[in-house]
């Protein structure tokens, strides 16, 4: 996927939350309470950090692994694969749990 229509995928993603925006203009992402919850990287790959009882689920239901960007593996976060972002409903209910997420984490 070029990374426009990455981006494009993304924004219309988060468009459709509640509770928050799309943040960067080169390092895409989105964050709350002092963290990032979601990224878009250099490769068009999109992230979403999960509390790693879910993070391990969605690994094995999407058949995925763990996300990397700029070559470091990001902790807690798993990469959304391609097959994925077509399901708007089902992107908005992870990109809104992450947020859920960090939420409940000692404030930055």
């Amino acid at each position: 996927m070029i990374w426009e229509e990455a981006l494009n995928i993304y924004d219309d993603i988060v468009e459709a939350c509640n509770g928050f925006e799309r943040k960067g203009k080169k390092m895409i992402y989105t964050s709350s309470n002092g963290y990032m919850f979601t990224l878009l990287n250099k490769n068009a790959e999109i992230g979403i950090r999960l509390p790693k009882e879910e993070a391990t689920k969605f690994m094995e239901q999407h058949n995925t692994d763990h996300y990397y960007s700029y070559g470091a593996k990001m902790k807690d976060y798993v990469l959304v694969p391609e097959s994925l972002l077509a399901e708007k409903e089902i992107m908005v209910k992870y990109f809104e749990q992450s947020f859920d997420y960090v939420n409940t984490l000692k404030p930055k």
